[in-house]
């Protein structure tokens, strides 16, 4: 299974970066699940949790809020206003 390129930052810093398997965000129009191979997306961040689940199935989790989420060519980008680990 092909790997994501994640990127989770905030305003004032990076919040996480590395391979993954899989990305489950919130969005204003729902939940969103982005796996390699997905089409290329852009989507505006509902508050929420971002569960990443990296290449070695440990799971980390951002609290995010006030921002977008992007994929494209299976790399995932999450631009938040404010973001931290939980």
């Amino acid at each position: 299974m092909a790997d994501l390129t994640v990127s989770v930052v905030s305003a004032d810093a990076e919040v996480w970066s590395g391979a993954a398997r899989q990305v489950v965000a919130r969005t204003q129009v729902g939940q969103i699940g982005l796996l390699a191979g997905h089409q290329p997306v852009l989507g505006i961040l509902a508050e929420g949790e971002v569960r990443i689940t990296t290449t070695d199935g440990s799971v980390i989790t951002a609290k995010a809020e006030d921002g977008f989420l992007s994929m494209q060519n299976d790399v995932v980008t999450i631009v938040a206003g404010t973001a931290e680990l939980v």
